[in-house]
């Protein structure tokens, strides 16, 4: 993807301006934030709403939100994506990941809302070393994938005009996340120990917001244009960075880059352990890497690889000067 920014996201500011605007549940969390402010410098009209802004478990009151706003556009950020928490509080992950999206999608099927929905690598069991396609069969191997999984599966019973967005790894500048962590721990403690054998592609939330809301407006446009007998875009898409690593390999990448931009760094050494050496209340799966095939060829955009996407984040991080969380 270009790094030139968005460009002209047309059907999404008239669709905004003339039938209501875009709401962003999850307003406050990575990708949600990133939506909000990527819409706003496209002049989109946007509505974002966090946890604290609506009690997501209560559905009434969510149904309420939904018919005082009117929106034309809903796109569903918001998760419960404690990993190892979820394997004690079922029901809280089961509400935020499969009832909620099931929920949202029913109501904007029922009016004709195009809606977006988030979801993840987890939802496959994280075998062999081959990228996963759309249609490959899932198997998540702890409660996160399998209310994620859900999820997905109520939102395309619910809503024809949907698209599905299963990402990987996600970071950005602010909030608790690995490159957060790691530079937080690369100032702190001499010497790190990083998982080796998961497989996957670090996902800069900014690159997810713009990419996702480019094929929005591409899915939209191509509503349009159904009459001519062009196939919809609708479904379920894969979309993260290009290329893979391990966290291991992030790690070290992650500390060049702060290097390179002239952050003291306490940390001497980092070192490699196996899935099976760190123990978690979740299983991880070891390979979460994810086909973009079908994404860049249904919408012509290309997402940037890890690395890049590592660099466009540091250097936000670093120009603005945010401090470290």
């Amino acid at each position: 993807m270009s790094r030139q920014g968005l460009g002209s996201l047309t059907n999404l500011v008239n669709r905004a301006r003339s039938e209501g605007p875009l709401l962003v549940l999850g307003a406050k969390g990575q990708v949600g934030r990133a939506l909000v402010q990527a819409s706003k410098d496209c002049g989109v009209e946007v509505v974002g709403l966090s946890r604290q802004d609506l009690d997501l478990s209560d559905f009434q009151q969510v149904i309420r939100q939904l018919r005082e706003i009117q929106p034309s556009l809903v796109l569903n950020a918001a998760a419960y994506t404690a990993v190892d928490l979820a394997e004690t509080e079922v029901e809280a992950a089961q509400i935020l990941n499969a009832r909620l999206p099931g929920l949202l999608a029913e109501q904007c099927g029922q009016h004709q809302v195009p809606f977006v929905h988030y979801s993840t690598d987890y939802v496959f069991s994280g075998e062999g070393d081959r990228p996963w396609r759309e249609d490959d069969p899932t198997g998540p191997v702890n409660v996160y994938g399998q209310t994620k999984l859900k999820g997905e599966l109520a939102v395309q019973a619910a809503c024809r005009e949907h698209l599905t967005f299963r990402t990987s790894w996600v970071f950005d500048e602010q909030g608790k996340n690995f490159l957060t962590t790691m530079l937080r721990l690369g100032q702190e403690r001499e010497r790190l120990t990083v998982v080796s054998d998961q497989v996957g592609a670090p996902s800069f939330a900014k690159d997810l917001a713009e990419l996702s809301l480019q094929a929005l407006n591409r899915a939209l446009d191509r509503n349009q244009a159904s009459s001519q007998g062009q196939p919809m875009l609708w479904g379920l898409y894969h979309l993260c960075s290009q290329g893979q690593t391990t966290w291991y390999e992030f790690a070290q990448a992650i500390f060049a880059e702060a290097k390179a931009r002239g952050l003291p760094l306490k940390v001497q050494s980092v070192e490699a352990i196996l899935t099976q050496d760190y123990p978690t209340a979740a299983k991880r799966p070891l390979n979460s890497r994810l086909d973009l095939g079908k994404f860049i060829s249904h919408f012509e955009l290309s997402p940037p690889h890890w690395s890049q996407a590592l660099g466009a984040c540091m250097e936000s991080l670093f120009a603005h000067g945010k401090e470290l969380q």
